[in-house]
């Protein structure tokens, strides 16, 4: 799984083979090692999950009993609960593989499509193969999703400052929350847990941040939504109180 690169990349920075390692946010367990700072969270890019279909399909398009392609239970439970709910037919299929293995299972005609982090296939360049973006009304993404995480050794405190010029403070308190969520549900990396924290401002200023949660099976028949809406966090330990809250 994803933690198997995250666990390479913090040895290498331990064994002082590399000066800092970049993540992918949601790869990273919730608990922070003391020998390692998380330096910076740069600005976020989409943090929605994608569709991408055959036929140029969006996810409203897709046939009664279509096969959907993910290796997400957070997916699987999100995608089937709004099926239920909508009296929609669909198969969740769990696959492994990178985006090039998971996309030939719909070019292969295996699969009617497949959901990937919109992020992800932004940084690859092959946003064009995307045919419907799924609206976090419909599937919350994965906490921390779309952000990435720098890395370094603690020692380090000159790179680590040099490291927070590329901070985005906005998606450090919105992550912080989502993964603090993650963690009181005591739910690891594959559990079926989507969060996603929105900052909600009154004209140009940011006034509150708003965190949504969902947990649930990954058949769909059981799904339990929660929303609370707090001040902006000033501090990581403000961030954290709201994701546990």
């Amino acid at each position: 799984g994803t933690g198997v690169f995250v666990a390479a990349l913090r040895e290498a920075l331990l064994r002082g083979e590399v000066d800092f390692a970049v993540h992918s946010l949601k790869d990273l367990p919730t608990s922070q090692p003391d020998d390692l700072v998380l330096a910076a969270v740069p600005q976020r890019e989409d943090p929605r999950d994608a569709l991408v279909a055959r036929d140029g399909l969006t996810f409203e398009q897709l046939p009664d009993g279509a096969r959907i392609g993910t290796g997400s239970p957070r997916r699987m439970a999100q995608l089937n609960a709004y099926a239920r709910s909508h009296g929609l037919r669909i198969e969740t299929v769990p696959i492994r593989g990178n985006v090039d293995t998971r996309i030939g299972f719909v070019r292969d005609g295996e699969l009617d499509a497949v959901v990937l982090a919109a992020a992800g296939l932004s940084r690859l360049g092959r946003t064009g193969e995307v045919t419907d973006f799924l609206p976090v009304d419909t599937v919350l993404p994965a906490p921390g999703q779309g952000a990435l995480a720098i890395e370094c050794a603690a020692s380090s405190a000159d790179l680590a400052a040099a490291l927070a010029e590329l901070d985005d403070p906005y998606t450090r308190v919105a992550v912080t929350a989502e993964r603090a969520l993650l963690a009181a549900l005591e739910a690891g990396c594959s559990a079926p847990v989507g969060a996603l924290a929105d900052l909600l401002a009154d004209g140009q200023v940011v006034n509150e941040l708003r965190l949504r949660g969902v947990v649930g099976t990954t058949d769909g028949s059981s799904l339990v939504q929660l929303s609370t809406t707090g001040p902006v966090p000033t501090s990581h330990d403000d961030a954290a109180a709201l994701g546990r809250e």
